[in-house]
């Protein structure tokens, strides 16, 4: 039995040395700033979250970890009585709410958060797409693009390296609730490399996975992931990004076949990378789950083969 059952991410939290240029990467990205202080930078998304990234002034950059929503107020209590866990404390952050922190098997940070301001929602230009009966597709209707960068829309999932996955896997379920969607070995089905694992809320349908855990030398961050409004948002920012020439591009654009997402991923300034993403697949507590080899799970149903790079990339 799962201590508590967590909703969704909240954010990722990171640190650099320059909070200016981290917020520049991030507005091109598709961010907005929601707020600032002399040590910390804190952006949104369209959705109503106060903020879904958070970077604090350091000297070196690194990550530090994930947020989760709680379920109730009262799930605070309960995770507190997780071995390690803080009391509840009020969060002294643009956005306010409390929090409880504890430290996952690799030893980063997992806040788990209730009562974060909500702000007005950023309206989004619709773009027409082609739907509806033959003939009338669209009838009368022009095809115009929003301007780049898109608006993020909300955050998707984190993507953390480990060299112990089925020890951080079981902390993520029996902690916060998740439950697998797929799991992926290599050679003996024993030999865990990979688990993709989402939130549990009943019969309400999430996102393919809000975690993914993947094997590694090193732990750390692998990725981010952020969900824009359509495909043509990964695509057209793609071009914007690149005619940019100032950030490197890590993976994409392809299709997954595990979660399904149309794909793109960017690193910041520091070699963090972040995911844009659009059209995931969605389930619910009785989906359940598969057990595929990584021959079988861990490729792209169209675009190029992930990287080596990309593959063994953690920030530490």
């Amino acid at each position: 039995m799962a201590l508590i059952k967590v909703r969704d991410l909240a954010w990722a939290r990171m640190r650099a040395p320059d909070l200016d240029a981290m917020e520049e990467f991030l507005t091109h990205f598709g961010l907005t700033r929601a707020g600032r202080t002399p040590t910390a930078l804190f952006m949104r998304g369209t959705d109503p979250a106060h903020h879904i990234h958070v970077t604090e002034k350091a000297d070196n950059a690194s990550f530090v970890g994930f947020a989760y929503h709680a379920a109730s107020e009262a799930d605070l209590a309960r995770v507190a009585t997780a071995p390690g866990a803080s009391a509840v404390e009020p969060l002294d952050e643009p956005g306010g709410g409390k929090r409880v922190r504890l430290r996952e098997p690799n030893g980063y940070q997992i806040e788990v958060i209730w009562g974060l301001e909500e702000l007005p929602p950023i309206p989004v230009p619709h773009t027409p797409m082609n739907t509806g009966a033959e003939p009338l597709r669209r009838a009368g209707t022009l095809m115009r693009l929003r301007k780049s960068p898109t608006p993020i829309k909300r955050i998707g999932h984190g993507v953390l390296g480990t060299p112990k996955v089925g020890e951080t896997v079981r902390w993520f379920r029996d902690t916060l609730g998740f439950i697998g969607s797929d799991d992926v070995y290599a050679g003996q089905k024993d030999n865990l490399i990979g688990s993709f694992n989402r939130c549990d809320r009943g019969d309400e349908y999430v996102d393919h996975h809000t975690l993914f855990c993947v094997r590694n030398e090193r732990a750390g961050l692998n990725h981010v992931s952020f969900e824009v409004p359509d495909v043509d948002a990964v695509f057209k920012d793609h071009e914007y990004l690149a005619r940019l020439g100032k950030y490197e591009h890590m993976w994409g654009v392809g299709r997954h076949l595990l979660g399904s997402q149309v794909y793109d991923y960017w690193c910041d300034p520091w070699g963090r990378v972040h995911e844009r993403w659009a059209d995931t697949d969605r389930l619910n507590a009785r989906s359940g789950s598969n057990l595929l080899s990584a021959e079988e799970g861990l490729v792209s149903q169209w675009g190029e083969d992930p990287p080596e790079r990309f593959i063994r990339h953690v920030t530490t």
